[in-house]
């Protein structure tokens, strides 16, 4: 395995007031946040997306205000996971991919489909879901990844199946929600939410320290020992990294994110 997957290192959004003057100099033009942000980080986690449908003319502002190689995840709309039936959700799904996403180009990175902690799992429901999500948008194939809140997803029968489908499962760390640290598909998607008051970079430099760690293991093909699983492990695999620094003390997720990607170059 000499090939190493790339790691990316984000935040969630770009416009956020206590970061003007925070992160943003003073004075910095708002219409520019966006060209600032991308050139600090390598990623970013678009939420207005799982709000409200976004226009083919805004992906592609986005795909022209940032370097080549920064990547936009995308939170698909809550209409298509916040149901009863998860199989009814082909509509959504069909209008969210005809939206523009394709503007984005090789800019788009994977969609993260977020569930609410009271939806729990239905293996036969949530399978019919699994089916509903394209393998490509066009030509170019697509990634997607489940962020699942309800201990009932905490078996190997979910495990299983998400892999069957090539999904992620979200990694969700330093939150009230559960951790699924098995990895089920071409790549790993984190989401850390405990960025604290009173830490310059939002987390002790031990921290940090641990997460780049794990963050260059996947990457790597092997996975970190302290992150609970509760299947068999995948096998070893070159595998790009997502890594979000999210909610937790707001104001400081884009210092923990740039403390990141210090640690992982």
């Amino acid at each position: 395995m000499a090939q190493q997957g790339r790691i990316y290192v984000g935040i969630g959004g770009w416009t956020y007031e206590p970061w003007r003057g925070a992160f943003y100099p003073a004075k910095w033009p708002i219409k520019r946040e966006l060209e600032y942000a991308a050139g600090k980080l390598t990623s970013i986690e678009v939420n207005g997306t799982y709000y409200g449908a976004q226009k083919p003319e805004t992906f592609a502002k986005w795909a022209a205000e940032t370097p080549d190689d920064f990547v936009f995840s995308l939170k698909a709309p809550r209409f298509a996971t916040n149901r009863r039936v998860l199989a009814e959700a082909g509509a959504t799904i069909e209008r969210f991919f005809a939206s523009g996403l394709n503007e984005l180009g090789p800019k788009l990175g994977p969609i993260n489909w977020q569930f609410m902690a009271t939806k729990k799992f239905d293996p036969l429901d949530f399978e019919d879901f699994l089916k509903l999500l394209p393998e490509k948008l066009g030509k170019r194939p697509l990634r997607h990844v489940v962020e699942v809140r309800h201990e009932s997803f905490c078996n190997s029968d979910f495990i299983a199946l998400v892999r069957k489908y090539s999904v992620g499962v979200v990694i969700a760390a330093d939150s009230e929600y559960p951790q699924i640290g098995d990895i089920s598909a071409p790549f790993v998607y984190a989401r850390i939410m405990g960025t604290k008051e009173g830490e310059k970079h939002g987390y002790p430099a031990k921290a940090l320290d641990q997460w780049a760690e794990r963050a260059k293991a996947w990457a790597a093909g092997s996975a970190p020992k302290d992150i609970k699983t509760f299947a068999a492990a995948a096998k070893p695999a070159p595998r790009d990294v997502y890594l979000y620094v999210i909610s937790g003390h707001k104001v400081l997720n884009p210092a923990a994110a740039q403390g990141l990607i210090e640690r992982v170059k």
